[in-house]
């Protein structure tokens, strides 16, 4: 992977957050020209200043809402990878303008600006939430996810291409169900929605890796979608929280009982690799990449994955 970024000029939104941090420490190994981190608090900076002393650093103190130190920012970039959001379901349920500032016109904003500034290459992060959205957050990321795919023939003559990774819930990653289910086992008891979820899970190493295979391979309007394996949730509360009484709360507002990364109305126009599916645009020609298509009405869900996750490998995952 160290060819995607070797010798290059990078720019990462939301570049302070769980997956920015952890591009940046896999990224640096590559020795890129620059790796520019773009976000909104200069406290986090300033944190990963500390951490990452690097002469390919920088830190630009911005947000993806204002378009002019996007373009500002991204003078002299090769690549960028759009990780900016708002997702908190909850809060974005009661705050939804916010969402749609950031995580949509803050789209909006990132492919003007790649595009005004002759970037090769931008991959926007997606979510499970994003199909067949039932609430604010994935709305918004559905916007954003067709909005990047669009986004090459906004382009045009120029050279801008854009890509989009979509993948499920992040191991380690910030304000994640793990997190919150080790502050909750002090108590000695566990809230589940219900006992029946299931969710896709990737850690934060293997979705860097992923979204770098992504740039690497993009040739403009390509949604990946990696083949990761599903949990159940009852299963990870044994790995969380071994002992602790299960409490049953009821599903939440905006909250699904299984989660869905590629529908029957995307296998028309999918195709299956080894290691993940590539949904290819429907209204621009796009170079079809290898691998072969997938049977019609098929439907990658967590609760019919055919790779699970054992309580032991959660385990192993998760660690104490």
């Amino acid at each position: 992977m160290g060819d995607t970024v070797r010798g290059k000029s990078v720019l990462v939104t939301g570049g302070t957050g769980s997956f920015g941090r952890k591009f940046v420490e896999i990224a640096l190994k590559a020795r890129p020209k620059r790796l520019v981190v773009y976000s909104r608090d200069e406290y986090k900076q300033h944190q990963m200043q500390r951490q990452f002393d690097h002469p390919a650093m920088r830190y630009f103190i911005g947000d993806v809402r204002d378009a002019d130190r996007l373009r500002r920012a991204m003078h002299g970039i090769d690549v960028v990878v759009h990780a900016a959001a708002l997702k908190q379901v909850p809060a974005i349920e009661y705050n939804p303008f916010e969402a749609v500032k950031t995580n949509i016109v803050g789209a909006e904003n990132v492919i003007n600006a790649a595009i005004d500034c002759r970037v090769p290459k931008v991959v926007a992060l997606s979510s499970d939430k994003a199909v067949n959205p039932i609430n604010m957050y994935g709305a918004t990321k559905l916007c954003a996810d067709k909005m990047f795919v669009a986004g090459n023939s906004y382009a045009g003559a120029e050279r801008t291409v854009f890509g989009v990774v979509r993948y499920g819930n992040v191991i380690g990653s910030r304000g994640s169900v793990v997190e919150v289910f080790k502050r909750l086992r002090e108590n000695g008891t566990v809230p589940v929605t219900d006992e029946r979820m299931t969710r896709f899970w990737i850690t934060l190493e293997q979705g860097v890796r992923f979204v770098m295979a992504a740039i690497r391979d993009m040739r403009g309007g390509e949604i990946f979608v990696p083949k990761i394996p599903s949990m159940r949730i009852l299963d990870l509360v044994k790995a969380v929280a071994p002992g602790r009484k299960i409490r049953i709360i009821g599903i939440r507002p905006g909250e699904k009982l299984h989660e869905v990364l590629l529908t029957e109305d995307d296998a028309s126009h999918t195709v299956e690799q080894p290691d993940r599916y590539v949904i290819l645009p429907e209204f621009f020609s796009a170079r079809r990449p290898k691998g072969r298509k997938v049977p019609p009405q098929f439907r990658y869900s967590s609760d019919k994955n055919t790779s699970w996750l054992t309580v032991k490998e959660l385990v192993r995952i998760v660690g104490d």
